[in-house]
């Protein structure tokens, strides 16, 4: 994300004060983004049925949306309020291991698996905005043959 605060706030239809006030910096604006997405998964993750694939999905839906912080963050990565975020994925992820159906073969473990995710993040990150969808949905199926094996 290179766009100043300043935009970000106009964009937002907020006061550029008002914004800096709430997020002093693009890694706080950043933060506040994935604990909403955070949120979301684990509201997810709680519902009866839900499963590991619908969890997977999710996120690479939202990382089709956020890959502008995504890339923002990439440059953060020794911040260790990223770090929460990691390990509360790694936790509903294991939660719903037992109901992973096809997604991952059964040699598969939890770090391939977000080793997957980190990778397909890391591609739509790059993808032009038009094109994040076709591209996670590509990635995903070759990593996917590389977890069933």
């Amino acid at each position: 994300m290179t766009a100043p605060l300043s935009a970000v706030a106009k964009r937002a239809g907020v006061g550029q004060g008002s914004l800096y006030r709430h997020f002093p910096d693009r890694l706080s604006l950043a933060l506040a983004v994935f604990e909403e997405n955070m949120e979301a998964i684990d509201a997810l993750a709680a519902q009866p049925g839900s499963t590991l694939r619908d969890v997977c999905e999710l996120v690479t839906h939202q990382t089709e949306g956020t890959a502008a912080f995504l890339a923002l963050v990439g440059a953060e990565q020794a911040d260790d309020r990223l770090a929460v975020f990691e390990s509360r994925l790694r936790e509903v992820l294991l939660s719903k291991w037992d109901a992973r159906g096809d997604l991952v073969g059964p040699d598969a473990t939890l770090d391939d698996l977000m080793l997957a995710i980190g990778m397909v993040a890391g591609i739509v990150r790059q993808s032009p905005r038009a094109a994040r969808h076709e591209v996670a949905e590509a990635a995903w199926a070759l990593v996917q043959r590389g977890l069933r094996a």
